[in-house]
């Protein structure tokens, strides 16, 4: 079984995340299914939500489909939600369920082993940092390895891309003068920097930071959906140019033309999608980004226990073996190994 390893989850946020070593009954991802789907290895987001966390649609003439932004965060709240949520992934490595990965050579280990599987633990959205960075060293020495500076709505940090269809990405200012600092820090640390819910002035405001590989961890490309979070043809060239890469998401809005949720999406789509950019910028720079317990995904996927059936559609859609094991694994290897120094 080809080994995978893939870009982002939110099982550790799920209400049933005490099951997600021994199972769970619902969900996208735990343990036993992680297994038996060849994943030996992901990045766990920890994503606090606001208060109000309901999808209410902006009454537009247009027809432009607009969710209303979420409320903000404040950083205690969010520091508190997302220490405990963390603690869940430690718990997990102390029982030895798992392994969180602190060097790429901890990612080696769980590739082709019988042992537990690598978890990279993710901040989606930092307002679980203060914006004087004080707590960014203990976030590292926790086991931080990753951080997308904001979720979709806006923070200390940045200006998230709302969500949108059909829309550019171009929504917004930037990283403001604490996202800057944020990027530089993560870099001189070793903590992967995730573009996926950066609006398009964030995106290039991080890529004129020049600190490591561009990296969107769960997106797809805008000209199959034109959805305001998939990236553009110019920030898909951008990323080829870092030698960075996008881990395609499984998300059905993302990946329709017609940006439904709808479980009858062929898994086809997703194919597609790592097709797109393979041929623009390079099968070095396609990998696996599910969202596994974020998005509704095609119910010919089920869950993590049915990813070889996506490696399978990547056969059919013309990637050769060496394609497939660079997108289940290599690729993400590589980022990861740039970015931790």
């Amino acid at each position: 079984m080809v080994a995978v390893f893939d870009g982002h989850n939110d099982a550790l946020t799920r209400p049933d995340h005490a099951l997600i070593a021994s199972g769970r009954s619902g969900g996208h991802l735990d343990l036993p299914r992680m297994r038996a789907g060849g994943v030996r290895g992901g990045i766990f987001a920890v994503f606090t939500a606001s208060a109000d966390d309901a999808w209410t649609p902006v009454q537009r003439d247009d027809g432009v489909l607009e969710i209303a932004a979420a409320a903000p965060v404040s950083h205690a709240d969010a520091a508190a939600f997302a220490a405990r949520a963390a603690g869940r992934l430690l718990n997990l490595e102390r029982a030895g369920q798992l392994r969180v990965a602190r060097t790429v050579a901890d990612v080696d280990a769980a590739r082709d082993s019988d042992g537990p599987p690598v978890a990279v633990l993710h901040l989606e959205g930092a307002e679980a940092i203060d914006p004087e960075l004080e707590s960014l060293d203990f976030w590292y020495a926790a086991g931080l390895r990753s951080l997308g500076p904001v979720w979709s709505r806006a923070n200390a940090f940045a200006h998230g891309v709302p969500f949108m269809f059909p829309s550019s990405p171009d929504i917004g200012p930037g990283l403001t003068p604490a996202g800057q600092a944020l990027v530089r820090r993560c870099a001189e640390l070793g903590i992967l920097v995730d573009l996926s819910h950066l609006n398009q002035q964030g995106f290039w405001d991080v890529a004129r930071e020049d600190v490591g590989p561009l990296v969107a961890s769960h997106s797809a490309v805008h000209a199959l959906c034109q959805a305001s979070r998939n990236l553009t043809d110019s920030q898909l060239d951008a990323v080829g140019s870092s030698d960075g890469l996008v881990g395609i998401v499984f998300g059905c809005p993302y990946i329709r033309p017609d940006f439904a949720e709808d479980p009858d999406t062929p898994l086809e789509l997703i194919a597609r999608h790592a097709a797109y950019v393979a041929e623009r910028i390079g099968v070095r720079h396609v990998a696996l980004g599910s969202d596994f317990d974020g998005v509704a995904i095609p119910a010919a996927l089920g869950d993590v226990a049915g990813v070889p059936r996506l490696l399978d559609a990547l056969a059919e859609a013309g990637f050769d073996e060496s394609d497939i094991t660079a997108i289940a694994w290599d690729n993400w290897r590589r980022v990861l190994d740039a970015w931790w120094v």
